[in-house]
């Protein structure tokens, strides 16, 4: 039995100056003979822990230790987080391959201490102005124009002040990495002298952690030419990037609960910029300077930014189809239809695709990410309706952009597809002229699942419907 202090105090003062029996002090105090018995003589004090037996089992021999080491071994060679072996499933193993005759409680507490001992120790780290950024992809949802849709979060944060920037794109492909640290380069107005990341393929072709061998050749193009240095995590070793690590729930946690909703990546990661500013006034417990106060001595430290931007997009030379389109990556999207038969160039980026003819922009489109589906802009097939009137209510771009229950109205009319026409041109076609003017090509956003075109709101046609039908 563990006794207080005063307890204690008490004993000793009826043992040592009353004379009391150990009989006595037991049925004064309420409390065990043997108690007594322990503390009396000054033997033993309350306040020291009784040192730990180790107690050893027969049953539990070298054969069943090294069998739970080889268990808890291959689950660190293997490296599945959810199919690991628990004690019970190590149990069951030894009672079926080796013929074990102890309890399951007696194989929990030795995979316990075994597992105690493998507790992994780390040193704490400390990098200079400017020296290093940690780099990572991590992912949550969001609402896109009214779906809830998952979305890939490319993560960067600077060594020494622990300042960041995180930027949301569709997918984590070679040209949403390659952007997402020129995007991370401009937010800090400069360049670190190395970048820490993983082996993911977007950056390694062969190799792993110290031993990479070889480097995507257009992430070694982006290292050349914002001339910084790369170093690689070892398989397994989040610790190795551990602020990054730390980072993908922080803004997960902060940025996305509760769930934006948004119409368009730049509105969310117009959101997601002020929140790595707002961060800036920050202060790290321990840390006598805010981040801000830390990030303005690697400002001063960062290499700076060449003039030139890189350029990340991946290029493809083809030709329009006669249905006004270019195919990338079984997707189709359409051009202005006086470039039918034309060659021109798509420049594929992480959020947009871009064509271009002879140097000039043409079109553009917010990338698809989806199979088989047809992006359309309806002003650049205006131009053809206006000659082939009759074809207004089949015609796949005019009814994946005016709703059914319009083109239905026109229907019911005399010559009610010229007058359809006439509605469209007046409705596209001054936009698509003043964009040719400008040189500003406005695309509609489309969704990543479905058709990838845009509905019209039903609600902006109404009155539209009710002249038509008294008509």
């Amino acid at each position: 039995m563990k006794i207080d202090l005063d307890i204690y105090d008490q004993i000793r003062k009826m043992f040592e100056s009353e004379g009391c029996s150990q009989r006595e002090i037991a049925r004064r105090l309420n409390i065990s003979r043997n108690t007594v018995a322990k503390y009396c003589n000054g033997n033993h004090v309350p306040w020291v822990r009784k040192p730990y037996s180790d107690r050893t089992n027969k049953v539990v021999s070298d054969d069943v230790i090294h069998f739970i080491k080889s268990c808890l071994q291959q689950d660190e060679v293997e490296g599945i987080k959810k199919q690991k072996h628990t004690a019970a499933r190590i149990y069951h193993r030894l009672v079926d391959e080796m013929d074990f005759t102890g309890g399951e409680s007696t194989i929990r507490r030795v995979v316990r201490e075994l597992r105690s001992l493998e507790n992994k120790a780390y040193i704490p780290l400390s990098f200079d102005p400017g020296e290093a950024a940690q780099v990572d992809w991590g992912s949550a949802w969001i609402y896109y124009q009214g779906k809830k849709v998952k979305v890939k979060i490319f993560c960067v944060r600077l060594c020494h002040s622990a300042s960041f920037h995180v930027r949301a794109f569709f997918a984590e492909n070679e040209e949403c990495f390659l952007e997402g640290h020129i995007h991370a380069f401009e937010f800090f107005s400069g360049v670190p002298r190395k970048i820490v990341f993983d082996n993911a393929k977007v950056a390694v072709r062969e190799g792993l952690g110290a031993y990479v061998t070889k480097e995507n050749p257009r992430y070694k193009a982006l290292k050349a030419h914002y001339a910084f240095e790369t170093a690689y995590c070892n398989p397994s070793s989040g610790h190795e990037k551990g602020l990054v690590e730390g980072l993908v729930g922080f803004i997960r946690r902060n940025a996305f609960v509760p769930m934006p909703r948004v119409n368009s990546l730049d509105e969310l990661n117009t959101l997601l910029t002020h929140r790595c500013r707002e961060y800036l006034k920050h202060r790290i417990r321990g840390e006598k300077e805010s981040v801000g106060e830390k990030f303005l001595l690697d400002k001063q430290s960062l290499r700076p930014l060449p003039p030139y931007i890189f350029d990340v997009s991946q290029s493809i030379y083809t030709r329009v189809n006669t249905m006004c389109q270019v195919i990338y990556q079984t997707n189709r999207y359409s051009v202005p239809c006086h470039y039918v038969g034309k060659e021109v160039t798509i420049k594929a980026k992480g959020a947009v695709v871009e064509i271009y003819y002879k140097g000039s922009l043409i079109a553009c489109h917010d990338r698809c990410y989806d199979s088989h589906q047809k992006i359309y802009e309806l002003a650049h097939y205006m131009p053809l309706i206006e000659k082939r009137p009759r074809s207004v209510f089949n015609a796949e771009p005019v009814k994946n952009h005016i709703p059914s229950e319009v083109l239905d109205a026109f229907m019911k009319l005399p010559e009610g597809h010229k007058k359809a026409v006439e509605f469209l041109k007046e409705s596209f076609s001054s936009v698509n002229e003043s964009t040719h003017q400008t040189g500003d090509i406005a695309s509609a956003p489309i969704p990543l699942k479905g058709p990838a075109v845009k509905k019209v709101d039903l609600s902006i046609y109404d009155q539209l419907i009710r002249e038509v039908s008294r008509a």
